[in-house]
C-alpha cells in the first residue's frame, strides 16, 4: 500500500508550499491537489526558471501524473491558459488528470464575487475576486454547481441558463453589465473538447494506484488561518484548508495518510483583510516585504508583513496534525539584528495562550513578544544544518520547543538547491 505525504500552509498562505511539494515531488509517484482554485497559486523555481502557477499541481514540471481532485473548483479559461502555458515551454501536460467531480468556476461567478464584495463596503474581505465564493455556494445549494462530468451530459447547460438568469438580475439592480449564457455555453463546450482525455473519477483512480503501492504528495491550498471552519472567521477563503479538506477534497481516508509538513516563513504574512496581530505596518514590515519579495502570487498585492507569530502557528499544529514543519525565509528574517517572535497575546487585562476562535477578541489582542538574537549573515550557500551559525539555530530551537513540532526542511534562498533536509525524526506534539 502506498500512502500520501500532506503540505499545508500554516498561517494565511504564501508559506512557500509550491517549493517544498517540488522538492518533496521527488520521492512520489503522484502529485495532487485537492482544495482551492486559482485564488491560490504556487510559485516554483527550477533550474534557474520561475513557474507561477494557480490550478496544475506543481509536480507536473517534474514530470510527475498530476492530479486535480474533486474538491478543486476550476475556473476552465485559466486552466487551459496554464496548460497552454506549460506546454509552450516544453512541459509534457499529458501526465494531468482532472476529477470528474470538480466544480467549474463560470463567468456569472466571477461577477457575482465582484459585486458581493462591493456591496459588503468598509466590510470587504479582501478577496481575489477570482469567483470562488460564489461557486462554493453553488456547490453547497447543489443543483445550481456545474462538474466537470456535466460537460458531458448537457446537462450544463440548462444550470447555466438558469444560474445567468438569476446572476442578471442582482448586476441589474446594481448597475454592472449583464452577462450572456450563450458564451458560457460555447466556453463550455470548447472546454469539454479540450480536456476529455484528461477528465477522470478521481477517486477510484486514486485508490487503485494506492492499491498499486504508488506514493502520493498532496500540494495544499492557502492555509490554516483561512479555513472556513477553522479560520479567522470571516476573513478566510470559502473552503476547507486544514487536513480534513485534504481527504473531502481526494476521497481518500485518513488510512492513507502519511507525514503531514506544515510549512512556515521565518516570519508571518497576509494578504487581504481581517485581523494579524503580530503586523508590523512600518520600517520593519516594508523591510520584510523587500527582502522576502512579498507580492503575491495571484494578485501581485503587496502582502502585509510581521513578526512570527507562535500561538497561531501552534494552532495551526493543532488542527493539522503536523508532524513536520518546513521553515522557509530563514535567508530574510536572518537579516535583522534582533528578531521578535509572539508567544502569546494581551487581551483586556488577560493573558491568553491559545489562539482565539473569536474574530473581535484577536482583533484586540495585542502580541506580546519574545527577542531573539538575529544576524545570520549570509548563508544562502549552507546545505548542512550544523554549518548554519548558531543564532540560526537557537531560532529553530525556539520555534521548535514552542510548538512541539520538529522543522525538517529549512529554505535558504528560493531554489531547490538551496534547502537543508535534517535527518531527523518527528517527535511528540505539545498540547
Amino acid at each position: 500500500m502506498g500512502k500520501m505525504t500532506v503540505v499545508l500552509g500554516s498561517a494565511w498562505g504564501d508559506e512557500g508550499k509550491g517549493k517544498i511539494v517540488h522538492f518533496l515531488s521527488k520521492e512520489a509517484d503522484i502529485i495532487i491537489r485537492a482544495t482551492g482554485g486559482n485564488n491560490a497559486g504556487h510559485t516554483v523555481v527550477v533550474n534557474g526558471a520561475k513557474y507561477a502557477l494557480h490550478l496544475i499541481p506543481s509536480g507536473l514540471i517534474a514530470g510527475k501524473l498530476s492530479v486535480i481532485c474533486n474538491g478543486v473548483v476550476i475556473n476552465p479559461n485559466v486552466l487551459l491558459k496554464e496548460m497552454d502555458e506549460l506546454s509552450n515551454r516544453g512541459i509534457d501536460i499529458s501526465n494531468l488528470r482532472i476529477s470528474d467531480r470538480a466544480n467549474l468556476i463560470l463567468p456569472y461567478n466571477v461577477a457575482l464575487d465582484k459585486l458581493q464584495e462591493k456591496l459588503r463596503g468598509k466590510n470587504a474581505i479582501g478577496t481575489t475576486l477570482t469567483g470562488n465564493g460564489p461557486t462554493y455556494q453553488d456547490k453547497a445549494k447543489r443543483t445550481s454547481s456545474v462538474r466537470v462530468q456535466d460537460l458531458f451530459s448537457g446537462k450544463y447547460k440548462n444550470i447555466i441558463e438558469s444560474n445567468v438568469e438569476a446572476a442578471n438580475f442582482l448586476l441589474a439592480k446594481n448597475g454592472m453589465e449583464p452577462i450572456d449564457y450563450r458564451d458560457i455555453i460555447e466556453g463550455c463546450d470548447i472546454f469539454a473538447d479540450r480536456i476529455g482525455n484528461y477528465s477522470i473519477d478521481s477517486v477510484s483512480f486514486l485508490h487503485n494506484q494506492l492499491n498499486s503501492g504508488k506514493n502520493f504528495l498532496c500540494e495544499g491550498a492557502q492555509a490554516a488561518l483561512l479555513d472556513v471552519d477553522l479560520g479567522t472567521h470571516p476573513d478566510v477563503t470559502s473552503s476547507n484548508t486544514t487536513i480534513g479538506g485534504v481527504l473531502t477534497g481526494s476521497g481518500l481516508s485518513h488510512l492513507d495518510v502519511g507525514d503531514v509538513y506544515g510549512v512556515l516563513k521565518g516570519y508571518s504574512t497576509r494578504v487581504g483583510n481581517g485581523s494579524f496581530p503580530t503586523e508590523q505596518d512600518n520600517e520593519i514590515g516594508n523591510r520584510i516585504r523587500e527582502l522576502g519579495h512579498e507580492y503575491g502570487t495571484t494578485t501581485g498585492r503587496p502582502r502585509r508583513c510581521g513578526w512570527l507569530d507562535l500561538v497561531a502557528l501552534k494552532y495551526a499544529c493543532r488542527v493539522n496534525g503536523f508532524n513536520y514543519l518546513a521553515l522557509n525565509h530563514l535567508d530574510t528574517i536572518g537579516h535583522f539584528d534582533k528578531i521578535c517572535v509572539c508567544v502569546g497575546y494581551e487581551y483586556e487585562n488577560m493573558y491568553l495562550e491559545d489562539f482565539p476562535s473569536n474574530a473581535e477578541i484577536l482583533k484586540n489582542c495585542h502580541p506580546v513578544y519574545e527577542t531573539l538574537d538575529g544576524a545570520f549573515g549570509d548563508i544562502s550557500g549552507v546545505r548542512d544544518f550544523e554549518d548554519l551559525p548558531l543564532n540560526a539555530k537557537r531560532y529553530i530551537d525556539y520555534i521548535e520547543n514552542y510548538t512541539g513540532v520538529v522543522i525538517k526542511m529549512i529554505g535558504v534562498g528560493p531554489s531547490d538547491e538551496q534547502t537543508i533536509v535534517r535527518n531527523i525524526k518527528s517527535f511528540v506534539h505539545t498540547r
